[in-house]
């Protein structure tokens, strides 16, 4: 009988265990980091060194985080983690968002169930409730935030409510007020009539909707040419409703028009024959299709140019619509759709606005802040453009019927279209002419300053800044009140009589110390006297109840954050959110910044994609494709949900669903195994043990080339935020350096040659180099596999690899020559286990250890073979090497030119211990079932391991 060598062989022991079990194991590090106050740690450790600072962007406290916030806050951490390794001071400072319309909404909400009306609770009182959801949203997105493992100062956050937050707020308004880039004024603004408020573009999403489109027609009255007498120009509008508000008719200057009267038409059509109408030449096939015309005829052609001068009367003159309509030329106009003709209502439009006011024409008054239209409105008084619940109201219907009725419509029809909506409430918006304040594009030169501020950013990725400029670029004045209750007060005075701001830095300071000793409420709980003082009459003076837009709040973060807590700075090393905030915290950020200080909050912005499902589309609770974090946490652990940030590209939109969890689930294993290798391998490893690296054979000293490049790697993704890039290459280095070709070698050495030998050391010192650089390198990643398997090898009371720095390796190791010559060694052995493999499958060996094959190289692969024991590295008990063309029935690979190898039997027996198969086994004195490295190994170490 053979005898039983198992315990002479040094096998792998560790406590690191196989089975993850990261949903019960996550929890136990995380109460050690809150234990040892992981976060102090860390400040301590880096207290001096150069900081860096990413500023938070701020959440919004009203609900469970979504897989958007995870991918956020991961990615936050794993930069702010890379930073600290790289020795850095990453001090990372979490906050909320707190005002706006969602949390008061839902207090609203909560009323009206109970039959009460907002308006008759004491403002204080309802402000304070809506303080509360802020603070429990807080409470519960704090510990969801925390169990993604992400570290920071999470006992002292800051919040856009807090009294010193609000203070600072309204400081910074203050600022503009006093600069003169802060005025009033009535301009057409997007406004949401369910939230009866004004909304700024970043809050604006565009759905599709379907319109009423009409063809109108505006009589020529004062003709600039005598081939207008008697003719009608045809605007066509998708808002019926802005008809009572027309004051002009645009056009394209430049164009071709038409004057076409009308021989025949269809049964339905609202056209008669003999109207003559004006379009532009390019649609007339459009207009006639559309109105239902089947014949016409050509009466006199024109430029644009002709037509300017043009004086055209309202389609309802006569009933209260009898001023002139002009037609002027407009830029904006397009040939793509319509009549080449735009209908202009000042009121209800940006592009009609500037149109206006460039010509001198009023910008009436036509809509109240509900939806209807006011009293002074001509036969529409009282009707609404959209009802309570953002639904079409009666308005588009009366407007068509009273065109009709006055032979005004030459077409209607309804359109499907993409419209503009409240991203909270989802209802349609329109444009109003309001009394609205703003921050001046224009005045100190805040639009040139916001630009330069652009180019001198760094961004990531490089398109951002594009974007973000373009922005800049063609932005109207800021639109900064909003008509609610739940927010920072723009605590302005205006003088009742002629409209005059106060300018009074003793006023704005009393105000500024009122809200630090009872925040933004006390701007609406006090009386004018209060902050006005002796030396003005408050009877004079009404204060403005209108708030600021919570993306004044955000915006100003960096000056109630960055500024003032000492152990961050201003301006921030980098702003990090998705890539839809360059319209929006990115973009308000910068404005405030630049308008108060002169240059952008951040030095570098960086900007990620959104979440889609597996086939690429958007997450939605109707299409019910929606993955949550929380769900993946308590199945898989939230180190899966981390390694799938890191290795996605999120520069573009991340897929995410249960395959590509469950791929992330496979590679996290291949990484837990490469850590569980190592520590198994380095059982009892002590330091007399190290090898010299001068000492090592060839194979570990590639290995410790292979580290330096990685090294490389990891540094250059780190400081350029590509952690695809870095987990692409630890990942492949486990599983192909390390798994399919370096542990596979060494194992034969560790499991048995005697301790000393050079071999056997060499090979431990590098498991330990390897142990080192993975856990650390991959410690921002998988944060509490790193922990686990670090304390498994460094066990201490307070210690943590996460207060560890990436290992910085000796340029010594750097050895491309050597990393040349074991490629070419590699290519040959790939061809070796090429063969093996096929011999495997045909059942004709088992283990590779039973093959000797003869392998045909060129020369050149046979210089780099000398020296090195080939059957060793094919893991084979023999291998015959030899230059020359192989036999046709060699094995090849393509890929691999001049190499073949042949399959070949080893001679011998099998070593008991080692199992391979040698000549002089059966040979060696007292050991006839050994080989006679094992018999040495065993006569030194009879029960090892």
């Amino acid at each position: 009988m053979s005898k039983d060598y198992r315990d002479t062989v040094f096998l792998p022991a560790t406590d690191f265990p196989m089975k993850a079990g990261l949903p019960a194991k996550e929890p136990e590090i995380l109460a050690r980091w809150s234990r040892n106050n992981l976060y102090k740690q860390l400040r301590a450790d880096a207290a001096g060194r150069e900081k860096f600072i990413l500023h938070d962007g701020p959440p919004y406290a009203n609900g469970n985080l979504h897989l958007g916030h995870a991918l956020n806050k991961i990615l936050k951490d794993t930069i702010n983690r890379t930073r600290q390794m790289l020795g850095f001071d990453a001090n990372y400072v979490p906050g909320w968002d707190c005002h706006g319309l969602p949390i008061e909404w839902k207090i609203e909400e909560k009323y009206r169930a109970a039959g009460k009306n907002k308006d008759d609770v004491p403002i204080d009182e309802f402000r304070k409730e809506c303080r509360d959801f802020a603070d429990h949203w807080i409470a519960v997105q704090r510990e969801e935030f925390k169990r993604l493992g992400v570290v920071g100062d999470w006992d002292n956050p800051y919040t856009t409510m807090s009294f010193a937050a609000e203070a600072q707020i309204v400081r910074e308004i203050q600022k503009f007020l006093m600069n003169g880039g802060l005025f009033k004024g009535s301009k057409p603004v997007l406004w949401s009539i369910v939230e009866r408020t004004a909304l700024a573009e970043a809050e604006v999403e565009y759905q599709e909707h379907t319109s009423h489109t009409i063809f109108v027609k505006f009589p020529v009255v004062q003709p600039s040419q005598a081939a207008l007498a008697g003719a009608s120009i045809v605007i066509w509008t998708t808002t019926p409703w802005t008809m009572p508000a027309n004051r002009a008719i645009a056009l394209k200057q430049d164009a071709a028009y038409v004057r076409l009267r009308v021989d025949a038409v269809g049964e339905k059509s609202l056209a008669r024959p003999g109207d003559e109408v004006v379009v532009a030449a390019e649609l007339v096939a459009q207009v006639v299709k559309a109105c239902a015309i089947e014949a016409y005829s050509e009466v006199a052609r024109l430029s644009g140019a002709d037509l300017l001068g043009t004086i055209c009367a309202h389609p309802l003159r006569g009933q209260g619509f009898d001023y002139d309509v002009p037609v002027l030329a407009g830029e904006f106009v397009t040939l793509d759709a319509g009549t080449g003709f735009v209908h202009i209502a000042p009121g209800h439009g940006a592009d009609d606005y500037a149109l206006g006011i460039a010509n001198g024409i009023e910008v009436p008054h036509t809509v109240d802040e509900d939806g209807s239209y006011f009293p002074h409105v001509p036969l529409f008084a009282g009707k609404r453009v959209l009802d309570d619940a953002g639904k079409e109201g009666g308005a588009n219907l009366a407007v068509i019927e009273a065109l009709t009725n006055a032979g005004g419509l030459l077409g209607r029809g309804r359109l499907r279209h993409q419209y503009p909506h409240s991203w909270r409430s989802k209802a349609p918006l329109i444009f109003r002419n309001t009394p609205q304040w703003f921050i001046s594009m224009a005045t100190n030169d805040l639009r040139k300053k916001a630009l330069a501020a652009i180019d001198a950013t760094a961004f990531y990725p490089p398109q951002g800044r594009n974007r973000l400029y373009a922005m800049i670029e063609q932005r109207p004045d800021w639109v900064i009140s909003r008509q609610r209750a739940w927010g920072v007060p723009i605590t302005v005075f205006e003088h009742k009589q002629t409209g005059e701001l106060l300018r009074d830095e003793a006023v704005n300071e009393r105000i500024v110390q009122a809200c630090l000793k009872g925040g933004a409420d006390a701007w609406f709980t006090a009386k004018p006297a209060d902050f006005l003082g002796d030396q003005y009459n408050a009877d004079d003076w009404k204060m403005v109840t209108d708030i600021l837009d919570v993306w004044f709040d955000s915006g100003s973060t960096h000056a109630f954050v960055l500024e003032q807590r000492p152990d961050l700075q201003w301006p921030a090393s980098l702003y990090l959110e998705g890539s839809d905030q360059h319209r929006g915290w990115f973009h308000s950020s910068l404005l405030e910044s630049c308008g108060t200080r002169g240059r952008a909050p951040y030095d570098a912005v960086l900007t990620h994609g959104f979440i889609l499902d597996e086939k690429g589309r958007k997450m939605s609770k109707s299409l019910g494709n929606s993955v949550e974090p929380q769900d993946v946490i308590k199945q898989s652990g939230a180190d899966i949900l981390r390694l799938w940030v890191a290795s996605a590209n999120y520069n573009e939109d991340l897929s995410v669903g249960p395959k590509i969890i469950q791929a992330q689930v496979d590679a996290y294993r291949r990484l837990r195994n490469t850590l569980r290798y190592l520590l198994g391998n380095l059982a009892g490893f002590a330091e007399s043990e190290r090898l010299p690296v001068e000492q090592m054979p060839e194979l570990e000293r590639w290995v410790l080339h292979r580290l330096t490049e990685l090294s490389q790697t990891v540094r250059e993704s780190c400081e350029s935020y590509d952690f695809h890039r870095m987990y692409v290459a630890l990942y492949n280095f486990c599983a192909v350096d390390l798994s399919g070709f370096y542990f596979d070698i060494r194992k034969d050495a560790l499991y048995c040659d005697a301790p000393g030998t050079i071999r056997r050391r060499a090979a431990r010192t590098v498991l330990d180099i390897l142990f080192d650089c993975l856990a650390k390198w991959l410690a921002p990643i998988i944060c509490f596999t790193a922990e686990e398997a670090w304390l498994i090898r460094h066990p201490s009371e307070d210690g943590s690899v996460h207060r560890e720095l990436f290992p910085d390796l000796p340029a010594a190791w750097a050895d491309a020559a050597l990393a040349a010559k074991w490629e070419r060694v590699r290519s040959v052995r790939r061809v070796v286990t090429g063969a093996l493999e096929i011999e495997r499958a045909a059942k004709r060996i088992g283990s590779s250890l039973q093959a000797a094959p003869q392998v045909f190289v060129t020369q050149e692969d046979a210089d780099a073979l000398a020296g090195i024991d080939f059957a060793e590295i094919c893991i084979t008990s023999a291998v015959q090497v030899q230059v020359g063309e192989a036999p046709a029935e060699a094995f090849r690979l393509e890929d691999v030119k001049g190499v073949g190898a042949l399959p070949r039997s080893a001679s011998g027996i099998k070593c008991e211990r080692c199992w391979q198969v040698l000549p002089e086994v059966g040979h060696v004195q007292g050991h006839d079932d050994l080989c006679q490295r094992c018999a040495d190994a065993v006569s030194i170490l009879p029960a090892a391991g």
